[in-house]
């Protein structure tokens, strides 16, 4: 277990921000977690991280900052479907690849996505046409407030686009030690999202396999994609915006190459980068902040921005899309 007092936090956030903590602490194993919560003072203001992806810091954090360190994975088998519980600290991506490497499928669409196993249970993590929410099993956690471990099923975390139960009625109030996945032995890949398919048959791959999905995956993502290490950045800030059908006609009929997403008879997605490049951001900057050239659904740290510089140009950008299309978008990107 770590516990250090007025701790930097810029290598615990992707986007570097130079930020402190009054306190940061590591747990290791679910008893140091138990131990850590019953013990606890009530009134201290408290923020669980994850590995940093899904953050922005835009100011010092007067309170206790715990991150799990918690490692692990277990597997069963059964009836075709393959149980993986893993420790909320490992990277997600690592266990992407574990589970493509041992023959285990569903998740290689979700390849390369920044992040702790723990936060992807809270944030439902989605990318080509996949989420996690449709991978999740149960989640092990211990309750803040009084210690208990607890294991919730799926069903009760309320997963939405990019949304939990953990995200609001429960927000700080479980600690997550553990997710278990279920996977299949079967593959189905899911191609049709994206240009997934265009860029197989550029490798010649009429019918890929896990690891050859997962490659493309990581090709895709690595092309329109800046390094955080090179570029501060948490990835997509934005969450995409999900319109009625009436108000995707209206748009559709001003712009005919408008890109949408099929969601139900009443709704469709549209892509908040499209909107953001119509209202001329992409490759534009703020300060010392600004959006990437190849995606404009990225925010990026240019060197040395404050959380506060990020947040400037987050909310010019919001309105002007609002201003240009009357659509509301929404931070993906949790703001501290």
């Amino acid at each position: 277990m770590k516990d250090i007092k007025n701790f930097n936090l810029i290598k615990h956030n992707t986007f570097g921000i130079n930020a402190t903590c009054s306190r940061f602490v590591e747990l290791e194993n679910q008893k140091e977690a138990t131990n850590f919560f019953c013990s606890m003072e009530d009134d201290v203001p408290m923020l669980v991280i994850g590995g940093g992806s899904n953050i922005l810091f835009t100011h010092d954090y007067e309170g206790i900052v715990v991150r799990s360190a918690i490692k692990g994975v277990e597997s069963r088998c059964d009836n075709g479907f393959v149980y993986i519980t893993c420790g909320s600290g490992e990277k997600w991506d690592d266990i992407v690849a574990f589970s493509v490497d041992h023959g285990w499928h569903g998740a290689e669409n979700l390849s390369l996505i920044p992040g702790d196993v723990g936060a992807s249970a809270v944030q439902n993590i989605g990318a080509y046409g996949v989420e996690v929410k449709d991978l999740i099993w149960s989640i092990e956690a211990v309750e803040i407030n009084t210690g208990l471990r607890v294991t919730i099923p799926k069903s009760d975390c309320e997963y939405g686009y990019r949304d939990s139960k953990f995200k609001r009625e429960w927000k700080n109030q479980f600690f997550i030690t553990a997710v278990t996945y279920r996977l299949s032995e079967t593959f189905n890949p899911v191609l049709d999202y994206g240009n997934i398919r265009e860029q197989l048959k550029l490798k010649g791959l009429d019918k890929p396999n896990a690891k050859q999905v997962r490659q493309t995956i990581i090709d895709i993502r690595n092309a329109k994609l800046p390094n955080p290490e090179v570029e501060g950045n948490a990835g997509s800030f934005f969450v995409n915006p999900v319109v009625t059908r009436d108000k995707y006609l209206e748009l559709a009929g001003k712009y005919t190459s408008m890109p949408h997403y099929y969601i139900d008879e009443g709704h469709e997605k549209i892509p908040a980068g499209w909107l953001i490049e119509q209202c001329g951001w992409k490759g534009r900057s703020l300060e010392r902040a600004g959006v990437h050239d190849k995606q404009a659904l990225v925010l990026v740290n240019r060197g040395g921005a404050t959380g506060m510089e990020v947040l400037r140009l987050c909310e010019a950008i919001r309105e002007d899309v609002l201003g240009k299309f009357g659509i509301k978008i929404f931070t993906e990107v949790n703001i501290i």
